[in-house]
């Protein structure tokens, strides 16, 4: 593709004028405008919005540079995808060397990094350089450091092509520019900044902890966690304050000269407190404040030597980080996996630092993605909001009741900022002076007693850390302060005489979500002692939020989140959550304890919307969960997910969103937009999602007679899943089902109570099982009471418990006689029942697409990414659909089945003995062929249609 004639024209007027850019009078600004904006233009992309978007969905952001010191603290322009940044480009005028500035590639790739963007442009016009921006910057490095593409003016037009197929907009659309980042990731030095800035503030608490408890001999593990915590929250917010033009710069490194740090760094605490007013500077009571004052971090000794240290490293050129682009998320995900870390001391008041407990039980700290949070929220608070005005969104109240680091609550809060300014827009900026203002790149933003506003309406947390609570508070309150500037500040507490930060205790708080006061009732607190006390930390909603539960219809108008999994840890709070919670059944899982908690604090037609294990829609535990919903609910949405959404933890996850029908509300299945992801065995990335959720179809949501959500299921499916479940028999019918030994250690030689077994279960195909090496195993008189010798050695089915890569059943017919392990179950023919079906015939059907169709239909185990199985229950619960066979019609359909499975065992054997290419092929093609047979048989005597047969096939692979 030949360049564009602007873009001919643009290099031909810069080589014709090049002696003058290069000039000091010509500036960035001018490059800017009469070079970059056109350039750009013609990669597509609307520099100017002359599509007039929104603010939040611009293509292109100008930042206009604010100058601290001697440095710019943003980037000249952002590009985006739907209000997500894609890359930046930092300009150059033509005067500087782009090709050799250390410090200019130095300082894009800060910015770049920073935000977690894959790749970044540096450019005065004259050069074009690109860079990986996944590699961790270092003030040392080289200008071609992490340099990926490097170009001249006078190669655009001969590399058009090469340009626009990734920096298009067209190609970041289609994905081109994603394919380059993937392609041209330098692996050496990749380091993410959430691992790395956690590793840094990881190093904090540990030199921060080590010498307050060497310092201060009287404090206890629970003050000295909040010390540490508390100290680097507050480093945190003034350091990101500064580089984003609210505080003086350099102030914090200031302390650094010096002696008396601490106590330095404690009066620039106070000085914060006079202007924030958030709890995370308050140190003197107050009136109407919700907390109270933080009576010990300033009375506490601290060496100079570990302070020093932490305060040298925050400033370029040493420190790698912007933090005037360090977004939100990133640092609610660092939070999160540095509050999974707890500081213990020893008994010589030594500190030490261990991952929590229930963290260790979990096997780690999982956070949502940014784009699960964001969906959740558009289409529960996004609900909410339609065709309303601020004076009613004021109104609404959006809680999280495991809030952990915030991250849905920052989430909700930054599309009700968004929401609020394109209003206010729409409506006319003239009509709203104290609502909107116009600020840098002609951008409008919203002002600081709006952002307030909304934070103390709308706003609501809960969760049982402590720490995590703070956390909460201080991503909320950075959010308030983004875009804001030192003068802004200055003046609201000058002019207003109004500090520049709400506090938020009134709506933030610490507390467990699903004990209440309650819990005490006929127990004896001197029983439990003070930690024990800590750790329970009941909560009562009602007295905690009274304004919100007044009346008959009080409650939240949406509950969000992503609630703990996991099960109560006393037997004093097990007996609590029995008699107090109906839902869960058998199970005290607590992520069934928060839906039904969820339910009690939302309002009549709130809306919720949780992210939560898919095992609710089907598990057995969860059925007066799903009956609660049925009766209570009207479904939005409904996402399944793959097992890989949360990075390093493997579990099948659904998104529901519902809203709560007003009293007296008819019930009924209403239509649901219901997004079901292909299984696949990949890591899944937001770039997965976007397309996918986009493109949902409309089904019905459905239950089935056992109260299983069919979610998976299109109403045509459902016709076809209730016309099998129907069928008149069970598996359980005809056979008895066990499944093999628990204890299964191999052994070398034979030895007394031994028998010989199948070494490894993953040999078990469809039809024919590879024996492979035999071993022996122990089969005590224990096991052999409980598991008859017959289930191991008579003719019998074997079915193997995880299902193929396609979501196949797979079994298969054998008569040897050997043990199997709890991976396979055996199937063994009852005698005396009617009729009499022969475990072949059985064994076609088990095999046949339309049951393996069915089953993975039915039930979630059978859709999961990692290892779908079927267990003994879903075996025995098949439905079996035979035919009459007292008559000769039915005769002939049973021994027909009996014939090709039969046929096909003899086929499946020689292909796995078949040695040159032509047998295996013939193999293949007979298999095929009966395979066919098999599956039309099956069909007839379920009485499918041939457009039935059709919707199954579609649904499933040979």
């Amino acid at each position: 593709m030949a360049a564009p004639e602007s873009v001919r024209k643009l290099v031909e007027r810069f080589r014709d004028n090049l002696e003058s850019y290069q000039s000091a009078h010509f500036n960035e600004a001018q490059l800017r405008q009469e070079f970059l904006n056109p350039f750009f233009k013609a990669l597509g992309w609307d520099v100017d919005n002359e599509q007039g978007h929104a603010e939040a969905y611009k293509d292109v952001i100008h930042e206009d540079a604010i100058k601290i010191g001697t440095e710019s603290k943003a980037p000249d322009y952002c590009f985006r995808i739907g209000g997500r940044r894609v890359f930046f480009l930092e300009a150059k005028k033509p005067a500087v060397n782009v090709g050799q500035d250390v410090s200019a590639a130095y300082q894009l790739r800060r910015y770049a990094w920073s935000a977690k963007l894959p790749l970044s442009i540096l450019t005065d016009f004259e050069e074009f350089a690109v860079y990986d921006c996944r590699i961790k910057p270092d003030k040392s490095d080289k200008p071609a450091v992490a340099r990926t593409m490097f170009l001249s003016f006078e190669e655009y037009l001969d590399k058009w092509d090469e340009i626009a197929g990734i920096f298009s907009r067209e190609a970041v659309l289609k994905g081109s520019f994603d394919k380059y980042a993937e392609g041209t990731k330098l692996k050496r030095g990749t380091a993410e900044v959430d691992a790395a800035f956690l590793r840094e503030i990881e190093s904090w608490r540990e030199s921060l902890a080590r010498n307050f408890a060497l310092r201060n001999n009287d404090l206890s593990q629970r003050d000295l966690n909040f010390a540490v915590q508390r100290t680097i929250d507050r480093i945190v917010f003034l350091r990101m304050c500064e580089d984003r033009g609210i505080e003086p710069y350099g102030q914090l490194g200031g302390i650094a000269n010096g002696e008396q740090l601490y106590r330095r760094l404690c009066q620039l605490f106070d000085r914060a407190d006079e202007r924030y007013n958030s709890g995370l500077f308050h140190f003197q009571p107050e009136k109407d404040r919700a907390e109270p004052p933080d009576e010990l971090t300033q009375s506490l000794a601290l060496d100079d030597k570990p302070l020093k240290e932490i305060l040298r490293a925050l400033y370029y050129p040493d420190s790698p980080y912007e933090f005037s682009v360090l977004p939100a998320e990133i640092l609610g995900q660092v939070y999160e996996q540095f509050l999974g870390k707890v500081i213990r001391l020893t008994a010589g008041h030594q500190a030490k630092i261990e991952d929590k407990p229930e963290v260790k039980k979990a096997g780690g700290v999982y956070y949502t993605p940014a784009y699960i949070v964001d969906y959740i929220v558009k289409n529960t608070v996004g609900k909410l909001v339609e065709k309303k005005a601020p004076k009613d969104v004021a109104k609404l109240r959006v809680l999280d009741p495991a809030c952990g680091s915030g991250s849905f609550l920052v989430g909700a809060y930054q599309f009700l900022l968004d929401w609020h300014r394109d209003w206010y827009l729409q409506d006319g900026p003239a009509k709203h002076k104290k609502e909107i203002y116009q600020g840098r790149g002609g951008q409008w933003f919203l002002t600081t007693a709006e952002k307030k506003r909304i934070l103390l309406s709308n706003i609501y947390g809960v969760d049982i850390d402590s720490q995590a609570v703070e956390v909460t508070k201080l991503s909320l309150l950075l959010k308030v302060l983004e875009n804001e500037n030192h003068e802004n500040l200055e003046n609201q507490l000058r002019l207003l005489h109004e500090r520049a930060l709400p506090d938020l205790g009134h709506n933030i708080k610490c507390g467990n979500s699903l004990i209440g006061p309650d819990f005490y009732n006929g127990q004896q607190m001197s029983l439990l002692d003070d930690e024990e006390q800590y750790r329970i930390n009941v909560f009562d909603w009602k007295a905690e939020f009274p304004a919100i539960f007044k009346g008959k219809d009080g409650g939240f108008d949406a509950v969000i989140g992503n609630p703990p999994y996991g099960a109560a840890v006393t037997a004093e709070e097990i007996a609590y959550l029995r008699n107090t919670y109906e839902t869960p059944a058998n199970s005290l899982d607590t992520f069934l304890l928060f839906a039904e908690r969820s339910h009690d604090l939302l309002r009549p037609q709130g809306v919720l919307g949780l992210i939560i294990p898919s095992g609710w829609t089907s598990s057995p535990s969860a059925r007066p969960l799903r009956e609660l919903f049925l009766e209570n609910y009207r479904p939005l949405t409904f996402v399944s997910l793959p097992f890989d959404v949360f990075s390093g933890a493997y579990i099948d996850t659904v998104i529901v969103t519902a809203q709560r029908r007003a009293s007296g509300a008819e019930q009924k299945n209403d239509v649901v937009d219901l997004y079901v992801f292909p299984q696949r065995f990949k890591i899944f990335t937001q770039e997965d999602f976007e397309p996918f959720h986009k493109t949902g179809n409309y089904r019905s949501w459905l239950e089935s007679k056992d109260l299983e959500f069919l979610v998976t299921c299109s109403s045509q499916e459902a016709i076809v899943l209730n016309k099998v479940r129907n069928a008149r028999y069970t598996l359980d019918h005809f056979v008895l089902v066990k499944r093999g030994i628990e204890t299964f250690k191999p052994q070398t030689d034979r030895r007394a109570f031994s028998e010989p077994a199948l070494a490894f279960s993953g040999i078990l195909r469809r039809y024919v099982l590879k024996h492979g090496e035999r071993a022996f195993v122990s089969y005590d008189e224990g096991i052999r009471k409980h598991k008859p010798w017959a289930f191991f050695s008579d003719e019998r089915i074997l079915i193997r418990q995880v299902l193929s890569r396609r979501y196949r059943l797979q079994a298969t017919f054998i008569s040897d006689s050997f043990l199997t392990n709890q991976s396979v179950q055996s199937l063994l023919r009852r005698e005396n029942v009617e009729p009499k079906y022969s475990l072949q015939f059985l064994l076609g059907l088990l095999n046949s697409r339309l049951l393996s169709w069915y089953f993975r239909n039915v039930n979630s185990v059978a859709r999961r990414d990692d290892f779908p199985k079927i267990i003994i229950k879903q075996t025995r619960e098949l439905p079996i659909c035979g035919p009459d066979i007292s008559r000769s019609s039915g005769k002939r359909q049973h021994d027909g089945m009996v014939g090709l499975v039969s046929k096909m065992l003899q086929v499946k054997e020689q292909l796995y003995s078949a040695r040159s290419p032509d047998e295996k092929m013939r193999c293949q093609r007979q298999i095929g062929a009966i395979d066919a047979q098999i599956d039309q048989l099956v069909y007839e005597l379920y009485g499918l249609t041939d457009d039935e047969i059709r919707l199954v096939e579609a649904g499933t692979e040979k």
